[in-house]
């Protein structure tokens, strides 16, 4: 209804509240109508009546610039450009789920299994419940609110460290920028940004009419768009978003939701506004979730968006507590692959690959063919026995299988192709393709292997990375580019090399500038205090990775007793088998290594080029002041980082835990700790800070 205006009366005084009431008013149906739309897929207006109230809200908003807000609908495309993504450090880290590669029903059956067994649960015990989800195949996101606002956005990136991507995630519609009243003051929303394969269609058919770049996959173009610097063009590119889980909440001591169950919780972001897929549904027991894999497998090509497998989760949050997690994996979940998808396409030639441990993999050269969403040109044939099972020969036509999505593989030939004419049987060769040295096949052994150790040019380059990586030696600068020119260049032939190289030699390399040069050479210099047991991982010994690394340094407490002063003194393979989890396959590797004269002179010269830990570690073993004691590790300590923290910990015979229980010993608490201090208190748990931990570390009792 219109008003009537008197246009020679006086001038009414403006009434301010009255935009801000009106604004409001707008921006709640704005967000009304887009949740419907974009969340749960129901709209209740037409296209045009939502383009009119948003324009009249524009309108509005450049009436009265001061009552616009960055969570108003207007404000989601804002045409930011960054100069660069600034990394995001997670107040809660974004941790990987193991994956299940056994895409049967025995996969779903072996990890039921596993979890009953690490409760310690009988046959006549009742069914485990779970929580069967799509494995979306997206991007990894973090979104964090602050008292009702979504203040930030960050991938998973290393799971430790991410990238800021605040300014595209704005963009997205399904992710509210407003959380409603009584959510907890703090909120990390996890989940994946996608692409729906319709919106993936019509937006490669926009660039071929726009002689731009096609994208390959879904995925691809998803992960692209998140992390572009200009929001203006992930604007253009449609994502789409699902929760799944939480990272940092208010605590339930002050205030914070009280989750019984996963599911309560995924319940609980849906009434809060967040995507949540319709497939997720509760299994008990190893049956349901055989039935869920194979209910959704039917249904794959059906779906809206990819996924490349499902997900279970332990439902109940005090057994996935319980259950905690190994090295960087929740024991409490597991992603259960799908058979990959599979083309036929034709053999052109067999090569040779040299991998990091020098085993020799034959690669099938192909005719291209798009399998799994990328072109693929070669596929492992894993080795020669595998050829001769299958009968690969050149001029054959097989079927091609991203195994795991991942790695492209030959699984057999073709019955009905056409064969070639007579070609001779693939063999192996005889000496190395990239060193010369001899190729050996161990006793009982598939696999064909170099013996040029570190000598050869393809192991040194996985050996250098390898050595430096974040999680052994930590050699900050060490990346791809520099190892193949130091590599390629002769300066390094073997890792003790690392240690030997001077300001000179690296400024001589392309696009090394001196400034570059000094910091590799300091990263190179701090590296060198480490500790046994990323000494031992970093060596790349065959079958030992980060937690059998620790669990030998731990066991034999120092390199003489576990190396040996001469090949005699050695461990022998009985005294491996005595360190926890270690088995027959990974003791004859350890003792394998030991016994190469080449390998204990590259030891011996790493030491020699002053690689050290403390003191205790070589001449006797480590005491274990700490044994038997369960510490977790919360927040941002002052001076030391997790890893460092945690490898103090258990270099003195601590076990370090993700979870707080009533058996935990210490909780070491820093800045931004969250809810495991809460649950530390809520328990009566002890709570350390970083100047607590090492006076326990030092025998001291703590004040």
């Amino acid at each position: 209804m219109t008003e009537n205006l008197d246009l020679f009366s006086a001038p009414t005084p403006v009434d301010k509240a009255q935009p801000a009431i009106k604004i409001k008013a707008l921006r709640d149906q704005l967000n009304t109508w887009a949740h419907q739309y974009y969340v749960l897929d129901e709209p209740t207006v037409p296209d045009a009546e939502y383009d009119r109230v948003f324009r009249e809200l524009q309108a509005l908003e450049a009436e009265h610039p001061d009552l616009i807000t960055p969570d108003s609908p207007t404000q989601r495309v804002i045409g930011a450009v960054m100069e660069g993504l600034a990394p995001v450090r997670h107040a809660v880290p974004m941790l990987s789920i193991h994956t299940e590669t056994d895409t049967e029903a025995t996969g779903a059956q072996a990890f039921d299994a596993r979890v009953r067994r690490e409760l310690g649960l009988s046959e006549s015990d009742p069914a485990i419940e779970y929580v069967a989800e799509p494995k979306f195949d997206g991007l990894a996101m973090s979104l964090r609110y602050e008292i009702g606002r979504l203040v930030q956005a960050a991938t998973r990136g290393d799971g430790e460290v991410g990238e800021d991507v605040t300014h595209n995630i704005r963009t997205i519609r399904q992710i509210p920028l407003t959380v409603p009243e009584g959510v907890p003051p703090l909120l990390e929303v996890r989940g994946e940004v996608y692409m729906r394969r319709a919106d993936f269609d019509a937006l490669n058919e926009r660039q071929r009419e726009q002689g731009g770049k096609t994208f390959v996959n879904p995925r691809n173009a998803a992960a692209g768009a998140v992390r572009q610097l200009d929001s203006r063009i992930t604007a253009q590119r449609p994502l789409s978003f699902f929760a799944y889980g939480l990272g940092a909440v208010t605590p339930a001591s002050e205030g914070g939701p009280q989750f019984r169950t996963h599911f309560e919780m995924l319940q609980a972001l849906k009434s809060w506004g967040f995507p949540v897929s319709a497939q997720v549904q509760i299994a008990k027991g190893a049956s349901e979730l055989v039935a869920f894999h194979r209910q959704v497998g039917a249904s794959r090509d059906a779906l809206p968006y990819d996924i490349d497998g499902v997900v279970y989760k332990v439902n109940r949050l005090d057994l996935q507590r319980d259950l905690g997690f190994k090295t960087r994996e929740p024991r409490w979940a597991v992603a259960h692959k799908y058979p990959a998808q599979e083309m036929a396409t034709k053999v052109e030639d067999i090569g040779v690959q040299v991998g990091r441990t020098g085993k020799l993999t034959p690669v099938a050269r192909l005719a291209p063919v798009f399998v799994g969403g990328v072109t693929v040109t070669n596929a492992t044939l894993h080795n020669l026995f595998e050829i001769r099972k299958k009968g690969v020969r050149v001029g054959d036509q097989v079927v091609v299988r991203r195994a795991g999505d991942v790695i492209p593989e030959v699984v057999g030939v073709m019955a009905s192709g056409p064969r070639p004419a007579y070609v001779k049987n693939f063999r192996m060769p005889a000496q190395c393709p990239i060193c010369g040295s001899d190729v050996v096949r161990e006793k009982g052994e598939a696999n064909h292997r170099c013996t040029g150790g570190l000598f050869c040019a393809a192991q040194r380059k996985e050996a250098i990375l390898h050595f430096a990586a974040r999680r052994a030696m930590d050699i900050e600068g060490l990346g791809d580019k520099l190892v193949d020119q130091l590599v390629e260049s002769n300066v390094i032939r073997t890792l003790p090399d690392l240690y030997r190289l001077g300001l000179s030699s690296l400024v001589a390399l392309e696009r090394m500038a001196d400034k570059s040069a000094q910091n590799v050479l300091a990263a190179l210099e701090k590296s060198k205090d480490t500790t046994l047991a990323r000494f031992l991982f970093g060596l790349g010994i065959r079958h030992v990775g980060e937690s059998t690394a620790k669990d030998l340094a731990k066991h034999f407490g120092t390199l003489d007793a576990l190396m040996g002063t001469s090949l005699e003194t050695a461990a022998t393979v009985e005294q491996l088998l005595e360190v926890p989890d270690v088995g027959p396959i990974v003791a004859q590797s350890v003792h394998t290594f030991f016994q190469q004269p080449h390998n204990r002179e590259v030891v011996e010269q790493l030491i020699a080029c002053g690689v050290r830990w403390p003191e205790q570690a070589r001449g006797e073993k480590a005491p274990q002041i700490l044994a038997g004691k369960t510490i977790v590790l919360t927040g941002t300590l002052p001076t030391l980082g997790r890893d460092a923290a945690k490898d103090m910990l258990e270099a003195a015979g601590a076990k370090v835990s993700g979870s707080v229980s009533k058996k935990t010993s210490y909780v070491v608490a820093g800045e931004e700790a969250g809810s495991k201090l809460a649950k530390a208190q809520e328990l009566g748990v002890p709570v350390l800070d970083e100047a607590g931990m090492l006076a326990l570390l030092s025998g001291q009792t703590p004040a």
